[in-house]
């Protein structure tokens, strides 16, 4: 585990991390696009509009999954008091904020030609909504709270309390009539989804998760560098 007190080294190493993962988001996402914009087929329903699945799956995906992550490290720093755990989870918080968002606003148009209408209160969508809420108070927690202690805990908590919303987001389908579609991708069942949509599907997926990889570098290394300035450099 990264040492949160000893930043000089991890510095370094950091920087070298961030220029292979950026070149590799670069050639992921270039792939994925060609894949997703020309190789992969149109639906046979919604026509090309499916094509912002591309898109919206991954990022809710991904927003669902740093999140979670978050979490699980909460309670790390909650009850251990774990500091480096505290500044994965808040390097974490920005990318899966900006993910929640494009999952939302690629739903919306997505759903203006599929449903006839921008927004709908539906159970998916508005558990989604408040994931994106979850996010904002955690950062938040952060921005207004001075005292560092008191911010760990604050989001901390509030981490904890959002990990309660997110089996909601994954079985909000099949608990209510919704007008979200079920799962098409799923781990211990078979995958609905055709291979040819599946392909762009999983590539793109990768290219995001590259990127949020890539965010969190810079977050962790801005913070790194905070510690570095004010002298904090003990065990």
């Amino acid at each position: 585990m990264i040492n949160y007190f000893n930043p000089n080294n991890t510095l370094k190493i950091i920087n070298k991390i961030q220029k292979f993962v950026f070149a590799l988001f670069v050639i992921v996402l270039l792939l994925g696009l060609v894949e997703a914009l020309v190789l992969s087929p149109e639906d046979y329903k919604q026509s090309d509009s499916v094509r912002i699945m591309y898109v919206h799956v991954p990022s809710a995906w991904i927003s669902l999954g740093i999140f979670s992550v978050i979490s699980i490290l909460s309670f790390g720093v909650f009850v251990f008091k774990n500091k480096n755990f505290s500044l994965i989870t808040k390097s974490l918080a920005p990318s899966g904020f900006v993910f929640s968002i494009i999952a939302l606003v690629t739903g919306s148009i997505w759903g203006k030609p599929t449903w006839g209408t921008w927004w709908a209160w539906d159970a998916r969508i508005t558990s989604m909504l408040l994931l994106s809420i979850f996010y904002l108070l955690f950062i938040t927690s952060w921005k207004i709270t001075t005292d560092t202690s008191k911010a760990e805990k604050i989001s901390s908590i509030i981490a904890i309390i959002g990990l309660i919303n997110i089996p909601v987001i994954k079985f909000s389908v099949e608990w209510w009539n919704t007008l979200h579609q079920p799962a098409s991708v799923k781990i211990l069942e078979e995958t609905t989804i055709h291979s040819s949509m599946l392909t762009p599907l999983a590539i793109m997926t990768a290219a995001f998760a590259l990127f949020s990889l890539l965010i969190f570098l810079m977050k962790y290394n801005t913070e790194l560098l905070k510690i570095k300035n004010k002298g904090l450099n003990r065990l």
